[in-house]
């Protein structure tokens, strides 16, 4: 078969819809084995592999990322109701959970409130755009709510989505690791501090570490996605003329 005969053959398939799909699952399939053959080593992150196989597919076929999008987009919807069914390990965890309410909530409102505000803050005072700032505040909430938040204020959905992956990869990458050099070992605090800063890809990084750890993160992405949607709409206006001229 000759390298036109394929061209034509690859063009008519990367506009099928389940083409792009089944490259997704199949890419992340692939990226889980070379994740268990790391022995499960944080850097062998499934979802970096992912991405930048995926990345790397894109541009050698020059296939514009609407089009993947308009074919893996099944796997965005699910992004919701995977999130809404880490309340299942969560229900295991309830007794721990009402006992440790008080620190829970203190670190849930700190965490929160420095996760949006300072990278506001250290964007503002790099000169970054007004655009770029909004994008930038919801990168530690889970995509589909930081994507909302992100065009509420202003910002770009395309943008947050990159900073939230970046930021999720970097915490499921060096978070466990620092943490237990500074001294944290207990589980429920790793997983809460986990997806409080690195969403759904630290969450998924946390129940690679324990259940407990990973009902943890599920209960800390859930809050700070709520929190952050009620407060970053009203801070951002108060803090904003005071860091830009």
């Amino acid at each position: 078969m000759s390298a036109g005969s394929m061209t034509e053959i690859w063009v008519y398939l990367s506009a099928q819809p389940l083409v792009w799909l089944t490259l997704t699952l199949a890419t992340y399939l692939l990226a889980i084995t070379l994740h268990r053959k790391a022995g499960g080593h944080p850097a062998a992150n499934p979802v970096l592999i992912s991405v930048g196989i995926l990345v790397a597919l894109l541009l050698a076929t020059d296939t514009p990322y609407q089009r993947y999008f308009d074919g893996a987009q099944f796997v965005h919807f699910l992004l919701g109701p995977a999130t809404v069914a880490l309340a299942v390990p969560l229900h295991g965890q309830l007794k721990r959970l009402v006992a440790m309410g008080g620190p829970i909530l203190v670190a849930l409102v700190v965490g929160s409130l420095v996760a949006g505000l300072s990278a506001y803050t250290i964007g503002a005072l790099l000169g970054a755009s007004a655009p770029t700032l909004a994008s930038l505040a919801p990168k530690s909430v889970t995509t589909p709510i930081a994507m909302g938040i992100a065009e509420r204020l202003g910002g770009l959905a395309s943008l947050t989505a990159v900073f939230v992956i970046l930021t999720g990869i970097f915490g499921a990458i060096f978070a466990d690791g620092l943490l237990r050099r500074l001294g944290v070992k207990d589980e429920a605090s790793i997983g809460f501090a986990l997806g409080l800063a690195s969403h759904g890809i630290g969450t998924a990084r946390a129940f690679q570490l324990s259940e407990q750890t990973g009902a943890f993160a599920a209960l800390a992405m859930g809050l700070n996605g709520l929190l952050t949607a009620l407060t970053l709409p009203w801070l951002l206006p108060l803090l904003a003329p005071l860091i830009r001229p």
